[in-house]
């Protein structure tokens, strides 16, 4: 048993490494200018070794993005035992920690794709709403509300071309754009409680602080 499991180890050590190249290539570079043989020159692999492991370009940039979002996913756990406010806030700063500290990796997630591959928009999109859900159920929405979930994901949309604006220019101070983001939700959630009633929402719970130095503040 001991020699499957080190090369089981091995394989999945092996595999983790060629992922983190692609997230380096595709990050940089769009996914059309990247051919199998850069990512085999890059990984310093055989190409016969990255279809052994994914079965060709396609597949391995599969693999790239869904690694990507779960690792954004993780990032941006809230703690359970935080306020609903708070949970946003933290939230926010850990979406744009692993913004900061995973350039690459960010871009890769959410740019230079094939934007008709129906899995990688899955992916995509599974991550957008599972941001989507968190934030219902801070509000207490455990049913679906349509006009929640649209308005929120559109909400995604809008942090995702922010915080690519941002990453690549670096114009705008880190609090300005958490305070900016903060504010979107509570206006989004504002206009969502506007137009479904019935919902039941209170956002009392979800009330931000007042001023842009503690809306960015940890």
């Amino acid at each position: 048993m001991g020699a499957p499991l080190r090369s089981r180890l091995q394989m999945d050590k092996r595999r983790a490494q060629l992922i983190q190249h692609g997230l380096e290539l595709f990050g940089t570079r769009d996914y059309g200018e990247i051919s199998i043989d850069d990512i085999a020159d890059r990984a310093n692999v055989s190409k016969g070794l990255l279809y052994h492991y994914f079965g060709g370009k396609r597949a391995f940039y599969v693999e790239v993005v869904r690694h990507a979002a779960r690792q954004l996913l993780s990032a941006t756990m809230p703690d359970p035992g935080l306020s609903p406010a708070l949970r946003g806030l933290s939230g926010v700063h850990g979406y744009l920690d692993f913004v900061e500290e995973n350039a690459t990796q960010y871009r890769a997630l959410v740019t230079g794709g094939v934007s008709t591959d129906p899995e990688l928009n899955t992916i995509l999109e599974n991550a957008r709403m599972a941001f989507v859900g968190r934030i219902m159920l801070d509000i207490g929405l455990t049913e679906p509300r349509p006009v929640f979930r649209v308005a929120l994901r559109g909400w995604i949309s809008g942090v995702e071309a922010a915080s690519l604006q941002w990453l690549n220019e670096r114009d705008l101070p880190r609090e300005t754009l958490v305070a900016l983001l903060l504010l979107g939700v509570r206006s989004t959630l504002e206009a969502a409680v506007r137009l479904d009633p019935d919902a039941g929402v209170e956002l009392d719970a979800f009330e931000l602080p007042a001023s842009s130095t503690q809306l960015s503040g940890r």
